[in-house]
């Protein structure tokens, strides 16, 4: 068998999974998190290699997450305060950057007039649970980080998540469709990978939060990068 360049490039995904656990195991965090940096960035030069006909979106959507992650590397230099909350301010921005350019990708495809003639009652009720986890969100980090930069910060992150899980939801019913499906299915991973993250930062430093978080992680860029792979096909819906 031929090994190709993607085949290469998933063996090495493969590869910083299982070293990202074996060092996890074994207390080195630093190299642990190197590894898991890395896997994003390899994802997406797999996607640019692979597909022709790239979301402008979606490309910014891995370029911000990309750089982001790599940013890991310079934690090992950073030796003050002040660096360190550079460090997490410039972090989570681009984090928000990535997330808030995939929202885009999945709303620019909407009708919002329809969505809320249509979906009046799940946007409601989508709200309410969102104002609700933000909320217990915030009442876990807030004794614990006391920079009231940082908390507004946190608030606009999950925020941004949550919004991004209710329109990839509402992008589903709208269009019902496997794209949309698979780009769900990728957020919940997303957002369930967030919050076990933040279990494991604010409530319990187990290496098993950490491991389940990343497996969340890995799994919904798998499933994102299915969903750009996939076309979108239109299917007939009850409703104009």
């Amino acid at each position: 068998m031929v090994l190709t360049k993607s085949n290469i490039l998933l063996a090495f995904i493969i590869l910083l999974c299982v070293s990202f656990t074996l060092f996890q195991v074994q207390e080195e965090f630093y190299i642990s998190a190197v590894s898991r940096a890395l896997i994003v960035p390899l994802i997406t030069v797999l996607y640019f290699m692979n597909t022709r006909d790239r979301s402008l979106y979606f490309s910014w959507f891995l370029l911000f997450f990309s750089i982001s992650e790599l940013i890991v590397f310079t934690e090992y230099f950073l030796q003050t305060g002040k660096q360190l909350h550079v460090y997490y301010f410039v972090g989570n921005l681009l984090y928000i950057l990535a997330y808030l350019s995939l929202l885009i990708d999945i709303i620019k495809g909407l009708n919002f007039k329809k969505v809320f003639k249509n979906y009046k009652l799940q946007l409601f009720v989508l709200g309410v649970l969102n104002i609700y986890i933000v909320y217990m969100l915030l009442s876990i980090v807030n004794p614990i980080i006391k920079n009231t930069n940082w908390i507004y910060l946190e608030l606009i992150y999950n925020t941004v998540i949550l919004l991004l899980l209710t329109f990839s939801l509402i992008s589903y019913f709208y269009n019902d469709n496997k794209k949309t499906l698979l780009c769900f299915i990728a957020t919940l991973f997303i957002v369930f990978s967030e919050f076990v993250q933040i279990a494991y930062f604010y409530i319990s430093d187990k290496n098993m939060l950490n491991f389940i978080s990343t497996f969340l992680f890995v799994m919904a860029f798998g499933f994102y990068y299915f969903y750009a792979r996939t076309r979108s096909v239109k299917t007939f819906r009850l409703f104009n």
